[in-house]
């Protein structure tokens, strides 16, 4: 490895062995909820495995800082936490579509109710789809950053 690898792996820092743990079964929670709310398999259970599931992997993926100063690894860290943000939304609009705690304050008249379907029904699935490709990209592009600055000595 050549030195400044090193130190921008050094900058990153890593999880330990139960935080990885962690961090892969909160994914796991949320790819499983997620799926079982979309084919209307126990939804009423599968919205709560979806919003534990990303609270985890958010979590987990807070605690791997980065300290360097590339700034393009900081942007991307950025938007990986709006991502990250935007997978916990969609986990809570999913508990409203099954639940429907705030409708009763919101929907008091038509044009309430009109702007409550228009915001919150069904509109995790626009959460999750962004969310995920925010951070399928941004973790490619970290990696890529990575490596281009840094490439291994053959």
């Amino acid at each position: 490895m050549t030195n400044s690898l090193l130190t921008t792996l050094l900058n990153m820092k890593q999880l330990n062995k139960y935080e990885s743990i962690a961090f892969l079964f909160g994914g796991l929670l949320m790819v499983t909820g997620a799926g079982l709310y979309a084919f209307f398999l126990i939804q009423p259970v599968s919205c709560w495995v979806m919003l534990v599931g990303a609270i985890i992997f958010v979590l987990m993926q807070t605690r791997q800082r980065y300290t360097g100063t590339q700034l393009t690894i900081r942007r991307l860290r950025k938007i990986m936490t709006f991502a990250g943000i935007g997978f916990i939304l969609a986990g809570l609009f999913m508990v409203e579509d099954s639940y429907f705690f705030l409708r009763p304050f919101v929907a008091n008249s038509i044009s309430g109710y009109s702007t409550y379907i228009n915001i919150i029904h069904h509109n995790w699935v626009i959460l999750l789809l962004i969310s995920a490709v925010l951070e399928m990209y941004t973790t490619h592009r970290i990696n890529y950053e990575l490596r281009k600055e840094s490439p291994l000595e053959g």
